[in-house]
């Protein structure tokens, strides 16, 4: 089995990446990195997953975390919150983890009722349990 973890890049992905190579280390299990792309053009996809492992990488260098085995999975979504949040799903039920971590920001109450969240399509979607991360205050 594995724990994976669904990845963007901003503040919320590093807490999420440190998680889940924790909830990794404690199973004794692989971290599956997904992120999602508009396509999977063969030179974007390579550009991505150098730029997705330097991150990876810089969070797990020079800690206990530095053992845990990882890979990323690049899947297609597009850039709508139903297509993102669906092509994480979708690579969920692929991989069969345990676990998946997220990561969350902070939204007002406005742009939460009007605009959605991955983070909410994923929580109330997903046939696994999530661990969502958020940066404190």
């Amino acid at each position: 089995m594995s724990v994976a973890v669904a990845h963007h890049p901003q503040p919320s992905s590093r807490l999420a990446l440190v998680e889940g190579a924790r909830q990794a280390a404690y199973r004794a299990t692989e971290l599956v990195v997904i992120h999602v792309v508009e396509s999977l053009d063969a030179d974007i996809a390579q550009a991505h997953r150098a730029g997705i492992s330097d991150a990876v990488e810089d969070v797990l260098e020079g800690t206990e975390l530095s053992t845990v085995r990882w890979q990323v999975r690049l899947v297609a979504g597009g850039r709508e919150i139903s297509g993102v949040s669906e092509a994480i799903l979708g690579a969920v039920r692929e991989l069969g983890p345990d676990l998946l971590v997220i990561g969350a920001r902070r939204r007002s109450p406005v742009g939460k009722a009007f605009l959605g969240s991955v983070t909410q399509n994923v929580l109330l979607d997903a046939d696994l349990p999530v661990l969502v991360v958020k940066a404190p205050r």
